[in-house]
C-alpha cells in the first residue's frame, strides 16, 4: 500500500489549487482524476458554454446592426467554426490546468477511477493508496430522469450537446432553469427553432415572479416558445425526430422537434466511490453532508464542491478550497455558513443575483424596504440598445442591511458585485447609496435605486 500525506480525488475547480497548497506546505500528495483535468467547468460547463454565448451574442448583434446605423450582409452561422472556437478556448483551459499540475513538485498525478476500500484507503488502477487526509472533489453529472419513452429515442445532455457542429432545425429542451435557458437562447440565435418544456408553472421558480416573467419575455421576444406546467411529459419517435407530449388532457398537446436536450438538473458523482466502506455518510440525494469546515462524517476526509450540497457553482467550489486551506494552514477559522449565495444566469442580457429573493425575505418575516428601477432608465443601457430587465434591491427595514438583490440587464452579472461586496462587509445600504459611481455605467443606478427605497407590506 502506497502512503501519502494527502490524496485529492478529482481535478475540478478546487482540486488543482488544493493540490498546490498541500504540496507547498510539504505534504506528499496524489491527485486522482478519472476523466478530464479541469472538471465540469473547464471541459463541459462554464468555459465552453459561455464561449457559445459569446458567439451567439455576436450573431444577434449582427442581425441588429441596422438599429445602430451599421449595414451588413446576411448573417450566417458556421457551426463548425463556432465549435472549433469553443474547442480552442476550452482546450487551452484544459491544457493550462494539466501543465499547472504537472509542474507541481511533490505531487503524483494518477489517471483512473478511485474507490474507497477502507478508512482513508483508496484503490485506483489496482493499486492501494492510503493518506492522512483525503479530499473528495468529484463533481456531478447531468441527471437523466425516468421519463416514459426516453429509452427509445436519442437525446443530448449539456455535456454531449457541446459536440454538436450543426444547427438543429427545432431543438426541444426539457427544463426551464439555468442550463436549459442558456442553451435555448444560444441555439435560437444560431438559427434553430426552440421550444422549452418546463414542468413547473413558471421558469426558474427559485427566483421572484417578476424575474421569471421578465426572463420569459426576453426570450419570447427572440422567438423561443415555452410549454409550462407540463406535468405529463413523455417521448416518442417521429419522422422529424422526436415527439414530446406535454399535457394529460383528453387530447394531449405535443411538440415535435428534430433534436432533444435534457436540462433537468445534476446528480453528484458519489454512487461508485465506495463511500460506505470508509464511514462517509450520504444523504437521500447522494450528497455528502459536511460541517462548517467541510469535514465529512469520517475523520480526515473532506468533501468540496458540488458533492457536498453547499453550493452548485464553480465559484462556490473554489471558495470551498479557500475555506479548507485557511483552516488547515492559516489558522483562519473560515466557515461555509459565512458565505452569501450569489450566482448568474448567462442569457443575454444576463441576470446577476445575490442573497435572498424578495419572496424568501418575506417568508422569513423581514420588514422590507424595496427599490426597483427598469433598465430603460439606465443611460448605458439606452446607449447600447439593451433596455430589457430591471434592478431590484431588498433591504431589511430594521437594520438597513441589504438582504438581496437582482440585476437583470446589461452587465448585470458584473454590476451585482457592487452589492455582493457591501453585503460581505456587513455594511448598511447607505455604503453604496452615498457612493459616487462612474457615469455612464449600469452600476451608477444602484445608488439611485437605494435612494428610492419604499416600505412594502
Amino acid at each position: 500500500m502506497k502512503k501519502y500525506d494527502a490524496i485529492v480525488i478529482g481535478a475540478g475547480q478546487a482540486g488543482p489549487p488544493l493540490a498546490e497548497k498541500l504540496t507547498q506546505n510539504g505534504l506528499h500528495t496524489a491527485i486522482i482524476e478519472r476523466n478530464l483535468f479541469g472538471g465540469t467547468c473547464v471541459n463541459v460547463g462554464c468555459i465552453p458554454t459561455k464561449t457559445l454565448v459569446g458567439s451567439a451574442r455576436v450573431a444577434q448583434l449582427a442581425r441588429r446592426s441596422e438599429e445602430f446605423g451599421i449595414t451588413t450582409g446576411e448573417v450566417k452561422v458556421d457551426m463548425k467554426r463556432v465549435k472549433a472556437r469553443m474547442d480552442q478556448v476550452r482546450g487551452d483551459s484544459n491544457r493550462g490546468v494539466t501543465a499547472w499540475l504537472k509542474g507541481m513538485d511533490n505531487l503524483d498525478i494518477i489517471q483512473g477511477h478511485a474507490s474507497f476500500v477502507g478508512k482513508r484507503q483508496i484503490e485506483v488502477n489496482g493499486e492501494l493508496l492510503q493518506a492522512d487526509k483525503v479530499f473528495i472533489n468529484v463533481g456531478s453529472r447531468a441527471r437523466v430522469p425516468d421519463i416514459p419513452g426516453l429509452e427509445n429515442i436519442s437525446y443530448f445532455t449539456n455535456s454531449n450537446m457541446l459536440e454538436v457542429d450543426f444547427v438543429p432545425d427545432h431543438l426541444v429542451i426539457i427544463g426551464g432553469s439555468y442550463i436549459g435557458l442558456e442553451f435555448a437562447q444560444i441555439y435560437r440565435r444560431f438559427g434553430s427553432e426552440v421550444t422549452v418544456v418546463e414542468m413547473s408553472d413558471r421558469l426558474i421558480p427559485r427566483d421572484d415572479e417578476d424575474v421569471t416573467t421578465a426572463v420569459q419575455q426576453i426570450l419570447e421576444n427572440e422567438g423561443i416558445r415555452f410549454e409550462l406546467a407540463a406535468r405529463c411529459v413523455s417521448f416518442d419517435k417521429h419522422s422529424q425526430g422526436v415527439e414530446v407530449t406535454v399535457s394529460c388532457e383528453d387530447k394531449p398537446r405535443s411538440v415535435v422537434g428534430s433534436h432533444l436536450l435534457l436540462a433537468v438538473g445534476r446528480v453528484p458523482n458519489t454512487d461508485d466511490l465506495g463511500l460506505e466502506t470508509a464511514g462517509i455518510e450520504l444523504d437521500a440525494r447522494g450528497l455528502i453532508p459536511v460541517d462548517d469546515q467541510l469535514r465529512t462524517t469520517a475523520p480526515g476526509v473532506w468533501a468540496i464542491g458540488e458533492v457536498n450540497g453547499r453550493g452548485a457553482f464553480t465559484h462556490t467550489t473554489y471558495n470551498d478550497f479557500e475555506i479548507v486551506a485557511a483552516n488547515l494552514f492559516s489558522e483562519d477559522q473560515r466557515r461555509v455558513s459565512d458565505r452569501i449565495e450569489c450566482y448568474g444566469l448567462f442569457i443575454d442580457p444576463p441576470l446577476g443575483r445575490v442573497g435572498m429573493t424578495e419572496m424568501a425575505a418575506r417568508a422569513a418575516g423581514h420588514k422590507l424596504l424595496v427599490g426597483k428601477r427598469p433598465m430603460s432608465r439606465v443611460g448605458r443601457a439606452k446607449e447600447f440598445g439593451e433596455t430589457q430587465g430591471f434592478i431590484k434591491v431588498v433591504v431589511d427595514a430594521d437594520t438597513d442591511k441589504i438582504l438581496g438583490a437582482t440585476i437583470l440587464g446589461l452587465n448585470g452579472d458584473e454590476a451585482i458585485h457592487c452589492i455582493i461586496d457591501v453585503m460581505n462587509a456587513d455594511l448598511a445600504y447607505t455604503a453604496i447609496q452615498r457612493a459616487v459611481h462612474i457615469h455612464p455605467t449600469v452600476s451608477e443606478l444602484i445608488p439611485t435605486v437605494l435612494g428610492d427605497l419604499k416600505l412594502v407590506g
